[in-house]
């Protein structure tokens, strides 16, 4: 039975634990297990501890953290545990152990032990579950520091005006799918962890990585440690073993924006915007995939917009017209055919697709584009034939964009046969593919078109890193030759180009492929062409991209000179 005084001694160590606590300024570790040594002592406590687990499956794996609250080095028995389960299912456990040799707890004792040890449990519990939900709110399920955490510091150098001399950068892995391929998904995963760990080594303290999804990140660091990182960022071998002995180099495109000093954050949108729109400009700028920020980029942004926004209205109004270049035989100057093209007349104005096109592939309203223009080019053939005209197959692109469509073929076929169109005066150009899964999907739709008697061909041939395994695997009629590959007026007769050109257009023809050049600008390159055995040319020394109207001209046996 516990004296009053006793009584009062506890009471007085309960109160001081209770005040630590509940500490606004945060509690102090060393005086917190100080008053916790000394209700051990007074109820002959050998040990008392704390276990938590993160879940129900953890503590079933005995997989968690465990909290010394006291021990004397007596060991002994445990005498009496308390264990709680909390709403999101983590577990704490708190256990206290007595020497055999000693006093047992009496039913007083007993219940002041359990008030402290519950009151322990509820106050280490919410301290833990605490750094938890900051793990859960700013990190993702990898464990990297995630957009919120990003925006955190963005908003905690605001507060100190620390942002100015800082830059942001927003950066994607390029071509991280081959990396996949190449070496597995699991060791691809142990590159993006060793790639962030490099970065974040690098800028160290004064700033921050973090992944907003996938390979694609955004990091804080200082002006000063531009060139490093940009450095680190154009290309830098990454280990993807536990012995560190292999490696791939491994480079990124980045949009970075140079806080200026003076800078005040309202929201970070005013960050992420810049840092967007310049990677995305690096993304889609040719050989420069690092970009800083300028103000021609929000303007680039408006634009985009406006033609998204514009996109649906002027499909349904019909703003969009086919145009048709020419194709020509350069045996006989005869027109073979005529790939359509769009242009875009809004308000008297002439859009030209440069304009619009990329704009539209970037989602998937080039899919929208693209059966619009083959309903088009069906319904003007349908009209050529109905007026008795010489009518030519015509070529119509299909984006990349498609190749995840399962109903694509069925789509173009309805189409097609709406209009009573002959199967073979339609052609569908499409380009090749990044990876093997859109390669097996090209595969599939380019074999059920040759099946329906509809013609393919493979725009852009020469220009990808797979084109030889394009016409090897793949049923094409046609390789449509790309005009880098096209000699110029400096090429002499044993030009590298000129030999390359040849031998591309000996091989299509040994596979039975039909060949066209587009392109083609100058007589010297028409007599390239005819010496090479190049069957089809198109370009503007024979003809400019025509209206309906003018191209009808030319479908009453028109001939073009070919020397």
């Amino acid at each position: 039975m516990m004296t009053e005084c006793q009584k009062q001694k506890f009471y007085q160590q309960l109160e001081r634990l209770l005040q630590l606590m509940t500490d606004l300024n945060g509690f102090s570790r060393e005086s917190l297990e100080s008053v916790l040594a000394e209700i051990c002592i007074m109820f002959r406590i050998s040990k008392g501890m704390v276990r938590f687990y993160q879940g129900l499956n953890y503590e079933m794996q005995d997989r968690g953290e465990s909290y010394i609250c006291y021990d004397n080095g007596r060991g002994g028995a445990e005498v009496h545990q308390v264990r709680i389960v909390t709403s999101v299912n983590a577990v704490v456990k708190c256990s206290i152990l007595m020497p055999e040799d000693e006093e047992p707890l009496s039913p007083d004792e007993f219940e002041k032990v359990d008030l402290v040890m519950k009151t322990v449990l509820n106050f280490i519990s919410r301290k833990r579950l605490q750094n938890v939900v900051e793990m859960l709110a700013f990190h993702d399920e990898s464990g990297f520091y995630n957009s919120r955490y990003f925006q955190r510091c963005l908003h905690q150098l605001n507060e100190k005006n620390a942002l100015g001399g800082k830059a942001a950068i927003h950066f994607n892995l390029r071509h991280f799918t081959l990396v996949n391929q190449e070496i597995g998904k699991t060791a691809g995963d142990l590159v993006i962890r060793n790639y962030y760990d490099g970065l974040s080594a690098l800028i160290g303290q004064s700033g921050i990585v973090c992944r907003l999804g996938g390979d694609n990140f955004v990091a804080i660091c200082d002006q000063s440690q531009l060139d490093r990182v940009i450095s680190y960022l154009k290309g830098t071998p990454v280990p993807y073993d536990a012995g560190f002995a292999s490696r791939i180099k491994v480079s990124a495109s980045a949009g970075i924006y140079s806080i200026p000093e003076g800078f005040h954050m309202h929201n970070p949108g005013e960050i992420m915007d810049k840092i967007i729109s310049s990677s995305q400009a690096a993304r889609s700028g040719g050989t420069e995939y690092i970009r800083f920020f300028s103000d021609s980029m929000i303007t680039d942004k408006e634009r985009v917009m406006r033609i998204q926004q514009r996109f649906p209205a002027a499909l349904q109004k019909e703003e969009f017209q086919v145009h048709y270049q020419p194709k020509i035989d350069l045996q006989t100057g005869a027109l073979a055919g005529a790939e359509a093209l769009c242009r875009w007349f809004r308000g008297g104005e002439t859009i030209l697709p440069a304009k619009f096109i990329p704009v539209l592939e970037s989602t998937t309203d080039i899919c929208k584009l693209d059966f619009y223009m083959l309903e088009h080019v069906c319904r003007d053939l349908r009209q050529w034939l109905d007026e008795g005209r010489d009518v030519v197959r015509i070529s119509v692109n299909l984006s990349r964009r498609h190749m995840m469509d399962i109903d694509l073929l069925n789509t173009i076929i309805e189409i097609i046969d709406r209009y009573n169109v002959p199967h073979q005066y339609i052609e569908i150009e499409l380009t090749e593919t990044t990876t093997d899964v859109e390669f097996k999907d090209l595969k599939r739709v380019v074999g059920g078109l040759q099946k329906a008697g509809i013609y393919t061909s493979v725009d852009d041939f020469g220009v990808g890193y797979s084109s030889l395994n394009l016409i090897r695997e793949i049923p094409w009629n046609v390789v449509k030759i790309d005009r880098s590959f096209l000699p110029g007026e400096q090429d002499h007769e044993d030009s590298s180009r000129i030999i390359m050109f040849r031998h591309v257009i000996s091989m299509a023809k040994e596979l039975g492929l039909a060949c066209i050049a587009e392109g083609v600008e100058t007589q010297s390159q028409v007599d390239i062409l005819r010496d090479s055995r190049c069957g089809l040319a198109q370009g503007f020394f024979f003809d400019r991209v025509l209206c309906k109207a003018d191209f009808e001209e030319k479908l009453c046996g028109y001939r073009y000179p070919v020397k």
